[in-house]
């Protein structure tokens, strides 16, 4: 069995990929704030790929957490020399390579080492892969009131959160003369870049008018969009890289073959040249952004509520369920692909075809509790602006009312077998009473405004809501389906 680190990289060479440069040879010039799984098996990735064309080098990846849990991991990573295997599995392939984009890994919690690393004159770009949950949304904005972004507003020395973080570190480069860096959000959330202007920004107007100013005139905060379905790694999936590879990586990462990253080409020190590697740089991301949101992130969630009702592990196997199978295609084609712009060049429907390759990819072990994790920040994001969209049309929203009753019998927390759910969103309380609420008044559930917003005034999309729920309840998630799909589409 071989560890993985600097010192072992010829002999794992003989049985997988390993970097193709000298790991020597790079500098850090790219600072990450969370190194987790997505991270690892995207941006890194791509670095990683860029490095071996011999271009590019000063773009080595220094990785920073503010969460004290990821100490763990900056252990395990700081142990092996920041490398790690990438293994992409499909239905009987996979492949596996060694990454080397990760030169060091600062302490979690040391706030001085992170504001150093933010700092340093070599840093050019600064990213992000916090999760949506890290951005403090209210809805569709950020809120700028919650206590922790209002404690570094009191007292920016000291940071807690990650804008304040950036923040302090915007303001000590600039009182050092030193040249601005771009901030690039590499979030699954629409526009990105600008909810992260929104919170550093308006951190600072609560802070000093002219750092305000600053950050305004000064840092550049592109969208983008990226995509790879990278879970959690799972002990079994540790076992058979040891088994098939004789390795042992302490923080292997397992992933599909597909990946797509499009940015904003908006920087304000320059940027590693990554489109001879695959990336994308537009002027606009929006469209790109819209029909992934839609397409895939929706697709999403219209197959993870009622695959967990009626006790489905794994996406693949809704993608296999044919009455499923057969709803995930009518909302995409008759609803999601309506919804989503057009964009020269690429073909909806192609994309939709790989989408559905990639749902049904078995290799790559996709939980329905994932898919279905985070709703009442997911929705409002994804599912409920296709509705708006196709309303203000005077278009049908029947299967997206679906999908949204589908979610309201999940909250409830039971399966159809009596099997509860465990609860599965940050805000699940709220969403369970609700839910339980709706059982006998539908409307109950819409009148959560934070996530739902005006359509609980829209007569046509209450009913439709209502309706499906009324079936769900009364005769089960299969017949309403079976239903769904044989009644006249409007």
């Amino acid at each position: 069995m071989t560890d993985v680190s600097n010192a072992t990289l010829k002999e794992l060479g003989e049985r997988v990929a390993v970097p193709a440069y000298d790991r020597s040879g790079l500098r850090s010039g790219l600072v990450h704030i969370g190194v987790g799984n997505f991270h690892r098996a995207h941006q890194c990735v791509y670095l990683d790929d860029l490095f071996a064309t011999g271009t590019g080098h000063e773009w080595g990846v220094t990785g920073l957490s503010v969460r004290s849990e990821d100490k763990a991991l900056r252990d395990d990573l700081t142990a092996q020399d920041g490398l790690y295997t990438v293994t992409e599995v499909d239905e009987g392939v996979s492949r596996t390579r060694v990454v080397g984009s990760i030169l060091r890994f600062v302490e979690p919690g040391d706030r001085a080492g992170m504001l150093a690393a933010l700092t340093a004159p070599e840093t050019r770009i600064v990213s992000l892969t916090i999760t949506e949950g890290g951005y403090y949304m209210n809805g569709d904005t950020p809120d700028l009131s919650h206590p922790d972004l209002a404690a570094d507003a009191a007292d920016l020395s000291a940071p807690k959160t990650v804008f304040g973080l950036v923040l302090a570190a915007i303001r000590a480069r600039r009182d050092a003369g030193i040249a601005s860096f771009t901030v690039l959000s590499c979030d699954n959330l629409p526009h990105n870049g600008v909810l992260t202007r929104r919170l550093v920004e308006g951190l600072a107007e609560r802070v000093d008018a002219d750092l305000a100013a600053f950050v305004g005139r000064e840092i550049a905060f592109p969208n983008s969009m990226v995509d790879r379905i990278t879970p959690a790694t799972h002990p079994s999936q540790i076992d058979a890289l040891a088994r098939d590879h004789a390795i042992s990586d302490r923080r292997p990462v397992f992933c599909e073959p597909f990946r797509q990253w499009v940015i904003e080409d908006r920087f304000s020190s320059g940027r590693p040249a990554l489109e001879t590697v695959g990336v994308t740089f537009v002027e606009d991301v929006t469209p790109y952004e819209l029909m992934k949101l839609r397409i895939l992130n929706a697709g999403h969630a219209t197959i993870a509520y009622p695959a967990a009702l009626v006790g489905l592990t794994y996406a693949h196997e809704a993608m296999r369920d044919p009455l499923i199978l057969r709803f995930f295609e009518r909302v995409e084609t008759g609803y999601l692909l309506p919804a989503s712009p057009e964009i020269e060049g690429v073909s909806r429907e192609d994309y939709l075809a790989t989408v559905a390759h990639r749902f049904a990819n078995p290799a790559i072990g996709d939980t329905i509790r994932r898919l279905a994790l985070d709703g009442s920040n997911r929705q409002p994001k994804f599912v409920l602006p296709a509705v708006r969209e196709l309303r203000a049309r005077g278009d049908d929203v029947s299967g997206l009312a679906l999908v949204g009753a589908l979610w309201c019998r999940y909250c409830e927390g039971t399966m159809e077998d009596g099997t509860v759910v465990e609860p599965n969103d940050p805000n699940w309380d709220q969403l369970q009473s609700a839910a339980k609420a709706a059982r006998s008044e539908p409307r109950r559930f819409l009148e959560q405004r934070v996530i739902f917003g005006d359509l609980v005034d829209d007569a046509v999309y209450a009913g439709l809501f209502s309706d499906h729920l009324a079936s769900l309840w009364s005769r089960g998630v299969r017949p309403t389906l079976t239903a769904f799909l044989e009644a006249p589409q409007g």
